[in-house]
């Protein structure tokens, strides 16, 4: 008689806000995965939903209720984590039926909460868990997160009273999870924290031993050692980094973009250019030097792509700021720029700073500026049509019903996923998938997106 295994219970994930976020719902899953759970990709099949909120601005905050009043309609045995957590009373007002309210990266608290609620059915015959653990991305790239919380003190900012001070990996520990994403199949790592650059500076840069040599957590090591990473079919992974903020030692990893250790990209918060805004923001910026530097940067690699975002409507911004904002972007021709209004963060000092700016005024603003930054970027991505470019894939179109043809939805070492633009290919041929690396032609572009067909052989 066969045996009956007991039915697992179901654990619904709902997961909110940027990919620190992300990599926290993978390590709770994967968690609980180990613990003997089943995953559940509705509500219905659902026996607890977890809710990890984004609490970064007001309307994030709205987005999370929105989503935590949804799972408690949809299913009701709805348990809150995130950034939101620290608001708990706030969500129990609102939404007293749930089960439980934890904060940010307080993995423990979670896995216990569904313990509590849904408890796990052992089963000693069943292996749950995929090696490297679960994850939310698809398998081709990942999101390695190298440290929690932030040092910084920005005044629109209330990430540090969320997350906590800086707190680094060890760099060894970050290093074996590296190779363990290559080893499973990653051909892209993203690296994340609140602040790059300042990785190691709480641990005075701890050394550790690894592959027989010591290596400090350091950005410099770290970018370094992830160059020398290499895919079962002996080719490298792209490594892009992300929240780097322009310290000095930054100029140490172009030379690595230069030499193809690390993708040329480099994701910079620069926030503003105006100096009297960035005092006001206390944000740690020179935006007359960092321009030079810009500059040099591209001296050393000419192919390395800078992506920044920026507030518009910051209180107290005159047009002069404003104005010079859009003259430094100009001189920077920086080619990736998001932006956002100003919104009020409840806990942020700089709700309490004087001249606010009109919405109407913001607004206008930002429209300005996404049309400055959507020139720049037309201009750029126009010069490289004609151009051999590696593109990854991202996802496969079904065959032209008339032709067969086949296109495909990919990303150069210019794009980031999710948050940059795409290279729309055609005739890919068949058996490509999500995940394959080789070069294209670049035939055509937009203000966002190129448009090329594989190099012929």
């Amino acid at each position: 008689m066969a045996t009956k295994f007991p039915d697992a219970p179901k654990i619904g994930m709902v997961s909110l806000g940027c990919p620190k976020n992300l990599v926290d719902s993978e390590r709770i899953l994967t968690k609980l995965r180990s613990d003997g759970y089943q995953m559940s990709a509705d509500y219905a099949g659902a026996d607890v939903v977890l809710v990890n909120t984004c609490g970064f601005l007001d309307s994030a905050k709205e987005e999370s209720l929105e989503a935590i009043g949804e799972a408690m309609a949809e299913n009701g045995r709805v348990i809150v984590t995130g950034c939101m957590g620290d608001e708990a009373d706030l969500i129990r007002a609102k939404f007293p039926q749930v089960l439980a309210v934890t904060g940010a990266h307080q993995y423990e608290q979670v896995v216990n909460a569904v313990h509590d609620a849904s408890p796990p059915v052992p089963n000693a015959f069943v292996d749950l868990v995929p090696e490297g653990g679960l994850k939310l991305t698809p398998r081709h790239y990942s999101y390695l997160k190298i440290s929690e919380g932030c040092n910084h003190r920005c005044s629109f900012c209330i990430i540090p009273s969320i997350r906590g001070d800086l707190v680094s990996r060890r760099i060894d520990a970050v290093l074996r999870e590296a190779e363990k994403l290559v080893q499973a199949g990653t051909k892209e790592l993203l690296v994340i924290s609140q602040d790059t650059s300042a990785y190691g500076v709480d641990t005075r840069h701890d050394p550790r031993q690894w592959k027989g040599r010591e290596v400090r957590a350091h950005m410099t090591d770290l970018a370094r050692e992830l160059g020398q990473l290499r895919t079962a079919e002996g080719v490298a992974p792209w490594v892009r980094l992300h929240y780097v903020y322009p310290y000095p030692h930054v100029d140490q990893v172009i030379p690595l973009m230069a030499d193809g250790l690390l993708t040329p990209y480099l994701d910079i918060p620069f926030q503003h250019a105006a100096p009297s805004v960035l005092k006001a923001m206390k944000r740690p910026a020179n935006e007359a030097k960092v321009l030079d530097r810009i500059h040099k940067w591209r001296a050393i690699c000419p192919d390395i792509t800078i992506r920044s975002t920026f507030v518009v409507g910051f209180p107290g911004e005159t047009e002069a700021d404003f104005q010079y904002l859009l003259d430094w972007l100009d001189e920077a021709q920086l080619d990736r720029v998001g932006a956002f209004r100003f919104e009020p963060v409840e806990g942020a000092p700089a709700n309490a700073l004087p001249n606010p700016v009109p919405e109407a005024v913001k607004e206008e603003r930002y429209q300005r500026i996404m049309e400055k930054t959507a020139a720049i970027s037309a201009a750029k991505l126009q010069a490289k049509i004609g151009r051999v470019l590696p593109v990854i894939i991202d996802e496969v179109g079904e065959p032209d019903e008339e032709d067969g043809s086949i296109g495909a939805t990919a990303r150069s070492q210019a794009d980031a996923p999710e948050i940059d633009g795409n290279v729309f290919l055609r005739d890919v041929g068949e058996g490509r998938k999500a995940g394959d690396m080789f070069d294209v032609v670049i035939e055509d572009a937009d203000e966002h997106d190129l448009y090329g067909a594989p190099v012929q052989d």
